[in-house]
């Protein structure tokens, strides 16, 4: 276990490219090569943008390992390894560390939602950190799960000297303040949607897990930097420029919208995997018109 690692900056999290509803790794590394060039911190593998729920575990760490191959040295992959149960969820991570991941992404187990108590969430991650051969960050994503990590149980389980971090993606600021003044300040505290990235670098987050950053990374860690080196102005003008494309991308149209867009920008995006549907052609317009007037840097 490396205690080293920092988790700051801006980490897409990756889509999966689907040739013939099969792994399109060309594409893959493609993708990380560009984004690696945009200046990111690194990477997040099998997160929900990666339609991780979809892929096999074969897939799973061939991703991974394409990941940890193609990314240049001090970039950092992080492998979403979160599963229902805590003896799955400790044996998949291990696999990602074995296949050069540098952290797992710990999403909260929600299928028995009504026992994932703080009690029960307590010992899942501290049974899955003591075991872990990699740092671990939570997951907090209520809008998948139904499940909130209030800040003080996020205070306790950041005692554990394997619990590193947070990605938050419920976008509340009041709560995620509260979390900041609970956390030892090597803690790292992560945004996890766009729509809220600047409001939470102002507070003191370190950076960003964005789906926005799959088609706009250059612009994600130009507004990290613009407000780490206090240019307020200019870091809220591009963040407020960015939010109809983020949510174009996020809560209208998905992952689906989300691919579109990479294909539309020069990235490889194609296909989701059934049950999820393409855009229709209208929304593909809508889409376009979206991208176009947020005028993206493409390399």
């Amino acid at each position: 276990m490396n205690q080293n690692l920092k988790f700051e900056g801006i980490y897409p999290p990756v889509t999966t490219p689907f040739i013939n509803d099969e792994l399109d790794l060309e594409g893959f590394k493609a993708n990380l090569k560009k984004y690696a060039a945009a200046g990111v911190a690194g990477v997040v593998v099998l997160g929900s943008n990666g339609e991780y729920v979809y892929l096999s575990e074969e897939e799973k760490i061939n991703l991974v390992k394409t990941a940890a191959e193609v990314m240049p040295e001090g970039l950092k992959v992080i492998a979403g390894s979160g599963c229902e149960s805590t003896r799955e969820t400790i044996r998949l991570t291990n696999v990602c560390a074995d296949a050069g991941a540098h952290a797992a992404l710990i999403v909260t187990p929600s299928y028995y939602g009504g026992k994932m108590d703080n009690r029960a969430l307590l010992n899942h991650y501290f049974t899955v950190a003591d075991n872990s051969k990699i740092p671990i960050l939570l997951y907090n994503v209520t809008k998948f799960t139904n499940i909130n990590m209030p800040p003080k149980l996020v205070a306790e389980l950041a005692k554990h000297p394997n619990i590193v971090g947070i990605k938050d993606s419920n976008g509340n600021m009041a709560q995620m303040g509260e979390l900041l003044e609970l956390v030892d300040k090597d803690f790292s505290v992560l945004v996890g949607t766009a729509g809220a990235l600047y409001p939470a670098l102002t507070i003191g987050a370190v950076g960003g897990v964005l789906a926005l950053a799959n088609i706009a990374p250059y612009e994600c860690v130009e507004i990290l930097n613009l407000t780490k080196a206090g240019k307020h102005e200019e870091a809220s003008k591009l963040y407020r420029k960015m939010i109809p494309l983020n949510k174009a991308v996020t809560a209208t149209y998905g992952i689906a919208g989300l691919k579109a867009a990479m294909d539309m920008l020069g990235y490889v995006g194609g296909k989701t995997r059934s049950p999820l549907m393409p855009l229709t052609q209208d929304q593909l317009t809508e889409l376009e018109k979206i991208i176009k007037g947020a005028g993206i840097r493409t390399e």
